[in-house]
């Protein structure tokens, strides 16, 4: 076996794990969407004065889960570092901002947030190892792998931050 056979086994290797890695997003989400359903929208119009409907919450999860199975297909079949950055940055919209948004809303209301088991037990998990997956199997620098992160999170964090402190939304 040469040195490039050896090369090359870790390369197919790492795109494997990164492949089944991006699989599980979307079912991750719908389990997430599945722990939020039955109390969300009560939850939220609870806090803000323009509330939610049903309808609107379903729209917008039907949103989220078409970006996440295309950013995530992306990955699986392009396997290139600028969608691996892509799925970073709505990643961290998606599962850590959301996970925030849930844990910090629990902790400020003194109640359950719906979503906030999955957020903590998949979410922030899944993010973490994505995250690491990222930096270390596709040598995303970490200053561009937080910034992606940052900049993906910021629209959830501000309307995260509306919801529980101000009884208002960005969207």
């Amino acid at each position: 076996m040469s040195p490039s056979d050896d090369t090359e086994g870790r390369i197919l290797a790492v795109q494997r794990r990164i492949r089944w890695t991006a699989y599980f997003a979307p079912i991750i989400f719908l389990f997430h969407v599945a722990e939020e359903a039955p109390g969300f929208v009560e939850w939220f119009n609870s806090l803000v004065a323009r509330g939610i409907t049903q309808s609107l919450f379903l729209s917008v999860n039907v949103t989220a889960f078409i970006i996440t199975i295309m950013i995530s297909g992306m990955l699986t079949t392009i396997y290139e570092r600028t969608i691996a950055v892509l799925m970073l940055a709505w990643l961290g919209f998606l599962m850590l901002a959301n996970a925030v948004f849930h844990l910090v809303g629990t902790l400020a209301h003194a109640r359950y947030s719906p979503g906030l088991v999955t957020a903590m037990i998949l979410y922030l998990p899944y993010f973490g190892w994505f995250f690491w997956l990222a930096v270390r199997h596709l040598r995303i620098p970490l200053i561009m792998a937080c910034a992606s992160t940052l900049l993906g999170s910021a629209p959830m964090v501000i309307h995260g931050y509306l919801i529980v402190f101000r009884g208002d939304r960005l969207f």
